[in-house]
C-alpha cells in the first residue's frame, strides 16, 4: 500500500532531513513549482517553553532582509495551532564541515573561492545592520553546483536606534572573537570578520588554530592571541 505523503499548503512534506534540540527539519516539495524546499519545523509549546519567542521573530526577520545568492534564501512562514513552519532553500551539497572533514585542507583555489563567497555575502549581512555570530563551516551549507550558502541565523542581531555595540556572548566558542568574551562590548561587524578569519585558516590548514580540550583554557589562548596581534 503506497504511503500518503503529507500536505501542508501547497507543499507536499516527506522525510526528515534534520534535528536539533528545538526543531525538526523536512524535505518538502512544492506541488505548484515542483521546487524542492526545506522544512523547519518548530513547536510552539517549545517555544514558549524556551522563552524564545524574540529569538525565532528575530531569525525570520533577518531572512527576510538578507536576500544573496550565498545565503540560504527564506521562501515563506506559515503556522497551525501547533507549530510554526519556516519554509527555506532547499540545499543539496551538505556542510562545508564535511567536506572538510573528508578531504582535510582544501586546495588555495578553491578555499580563495569559498572565502570571496562568504565574505561577499557577510559584506551584504553588515550593509543591511546585520551581524551572524554563529559562523563556522557547520553552518555553511554547498550547493548542487558547490557554491557556499551561510545558514542558521539564530544566533544573529539586528541593529537598534542608537546602540553601536553588542553585548551578548554567543557563538562556537572556537570561532568566537577575543572581544566578544571580554564582556565589555563588541563591534558585530568585526566579531564575524574574526570567525571568517578561523574558517579561512581550518579551509588552508585543516585543522583550528585554538583547539582545547577544556573551555578555560581555550578562551586564555583565544585572549592571548588577541594580545599578540596588538604587540605586533
Amino acid at each position: 500500500m503506497k504511503k500518503v505523503k503529507r500536505k501542508l499548503g501547497k507543499y507536499e512534506v516527506g522525510r526528515t532531513i534534520g534535528e536539533g534540540t528545538f526543531a525538526k527539519v523536512k524535505f518538502a516539495r512544492n506541488t505548484e513549482t515542483g521546487e524542492n524546499v526545506a522544512i523547519k519545523v518548530l513547536a510552539k509549546s517549545t517555544i514558549l517553553k524556551h522563552r524564545m519567542v524574540e529569538q525565532i521573530k528575530r531569525e525570520i526577520s533577518i531572512m527576510k532582509i538578507v536576500r544573496h545568492p550565498c545565503i540560504v534564501q527564506l521562501h515563506e512562514v506559515l503556522a497551525s495551532q501547533t507549530k510554526i513552519y519556516i519554509i527555506q532553500e532547499f540545499v543539496t551539497g551538505g556542510e562545508l564541515f564535511d567536506k572538510i572533514v573528508h578531504l582535510g585542507r582544501l586546495s588555495e583555489d578553491e578555499a580563495r573561492r569559498y572565502f570571496q563567497q562568504l565574505i561577499d555575502a557577510i559584506a551584504h549581512c553588515h550593509s543591511k545592520g546585520v551581524y551572524h555570530r554563529d559562523l563556522k563551516p557547520e553552518n555553511l551549507l554547498l550547493d548542487f553546483q558547490g557554491n557556499l550558502k551561510i545558514s542558521d541565523f539564530g544566533l544573529s542581531a539586528l541593529p537598534q536606534q542608537g546602540v553601536e555595540l553588542l553585548y551578548t556572548t554567543c557563538g562556537t566558542p572556537n570561532y568566537v572573537a577575543p572581544e566578544v568574551l571580554s564582556n565589555r562590548g563588541y563591534d558585530g561587524a568585526a566579531a564575524d570578520v574574526w570567525s571568517c578569519g578561523i574558517i579561512l585558516y581550518v579551509l588552508m590548514a585543516g585543522y583550528l588554530p585554538f583547539e582545547e580540550t577544556d573551555l578555560p583554557t581555550l578562551y586564555t589562548k583565544v585572549r592571548c592571541s588577541n594580545h599578540a596581534f596588538v604587540m605586533c
